[in-house]
């Protein structure tokens, strides 16, 4: 199964220093983050629950 990962749209032009991607994974296999300037880099494996978890608790710090 081939990922397709998607670029936040919080994401700036070329010259933003923090740029992440999505991707589901594999049926069962959780969320991808990857850093979209080193997509070869490898990424973070997450739970859905992870996922959401994360997600408020960078809403509630922002």
């Amino acid at each position: 199964m081939t990922v397709q990962w998607r670029k936040s749209s919080y994401s700036g032009g070329a010259n933003d220093e923090q740029c992440v991607e999505l991707g589901r994974l594999a049926p069962g296999g959780g969320i991808g983050v990857r850093d979209s300037k080193d997509p070869d880099g490898g990424h973070l494996t997450l739970t859905s629950v992870q996922f959401t978890r994360l997600v408020a608790r960078i809403k509630h710090e922002a």
